[in-house]
């Protein structure tokens, strides 16, 4: 989970010093997609640059269908969004990964994807699958949620706050840091997170409270998480101050993965009450020039091969429902049993509205 995004997830563990992998062609980069003709044994996958995939599963996937898989890292998801509504009909792969549920709306008013059922999508919980017309299918969520150092409030002997309502209590004042909601993916989750929980005509008054209880905003999720918050492995490293930060309900697992030694409990927390369910898709983009090796792929993308690998990899959750979580996530992360969400419909309809409304009340 725009994001300067969940995909964020991914970044965290970039950011430790993980190098992760880019993809699987000649040179581990992606191709154009251009001149490939029916017969074509390569597909192209489009994606956000949080994208990441195990060797061994793309390998599986070429020997099962006979094709090879080129991956075009292309940004965040709202900058690789943008670049393929700016090139519809005459896409620069094959398959879009990595719009989800704040932006879904504009890829599919624009036309991006060719509607294709993918086998398997009985297999897929219901409630991820938003679109009746099946122009996209969904890959995994995650949770946008309010994280805390947990070492920091131990030593104040403060409890960390749980709830949207505790971040407004006078004990957290200028503990928590953001991302801008017109930038970031995990920002504007956020936002959507305070809307449901506060209601359309609640939102506006509780950033004004959050405001004057000294919140602080930045661009996006990395300098957020790796520059301001404390309790991460590089704010450690650059004397962050901030205990409170807005990231996934993954990170704290991803903290005890690439840390060395390893610990025996995770040394960041997640505040349940503060989280905003994020969907990520996948779709068949229109004018793709290779159609039936996409649709392979979205197929394999929905397979228990693929969406076991995704959680060590993207730090996401799979959508299939028998798909088996790693004891990493089930020891050391969340399970956020029914986060708010907003409808993908009522999002198109206000998110320019409210993303602008917040902009007045926060930015100014």
């Amino acid at each position: 989970m725009n994001t300067t995004t969940k995909y964020a997830a991914t970044a965290l563990a970039a950011a430790l010093g993980v190098t992760l992998l880019a993809g699987c062609g000649d040179d581990g980069s992606a191709g154009s997609g251009e001149s490939k003709g029916p017969a074509s044994k390569t597909v192209t996958l489009v994606s956000h640059d949080s994208f990441n995939v195990s060797d061994k599963v793309l390998k599986a996937f070429t020997k099962e269908t006979g094709y090879k898989v080129e991956i075009l890292k292309s940004g965040d998801a709202g900058a690789a969004l943008n670049q393929e509504i700016l090139t519809k009909g005459s896409p620069r792969g094959d398959v879009f990964f990595g719009v989800d549920n704040t932006l879904l709306s504009r890829a599919l008013d624009n036309g991006l994807f060719t509607a294709y059922e993918a086998k398997g999508l009985d297999t897929v919980a219901a409630d991820t699958q938003t679109d009746e017309k099946r122009r996209v299918t969904p890959v995994d969520t995650g949770d946008i949620c309010v994280n805390y150092d947990k070492k920091y409030f131990a030593d104040k002997k403060l409890a960390p706050p749980k709830t949207f309502e505790d971040l407004l209590k006078p004990a957290y004042k200028n503990l928590l840091v953001t991302e801008n909601a017109a930038s970031s993916s995990p920002g504007l989750g956020f936002l959507l997170g305070t809307i449901a929980a506060q209601g359309e005509d609640g939102y506006e008054a509780y950033w004004k409270k959050l405001k004057a209880n000294g919140v602080k905003v930045v661009d996006g999720w990395e300098q957020a998480y790796n520059e301001e918050f404390s309790g991460s492995a590089g704010g450690k490293k650059t004397g962050a101050d901030r205990p409170l930060v807005v990231s996934y309900a993954s990170s704290p697992p991803v903290e005890v993965l690439y840390a060395d030694p390893q610990p025996k409990e995770a040394p960041t927390g997640v505040a349940t009450g503060t989280c905003f369910r994020q969907t990520e898709y996948a779709g068949l983009l229109t004018g793709a020039k290779n159609e039936a090796g996409g649709k392979a792929l979205l197929d394999f993308m929905i397979s228990k091969t693929f969406q076991e690998d995704m959680p060590l990899n993207m730090f996401v959750n799979p959508v299939v429902k028998d798909a088996t979580l790693p004891e990493l996530f089930t020891k050391f992360g969340e399970e956020i049993d029914t986060p708010p969400t907003v409808a993908p419909e009522k999002i198109s309809a206000n998110r320019e509205q409210w993303i602008q409304s917040w902009q007045s009340l926060v930015l100014k």
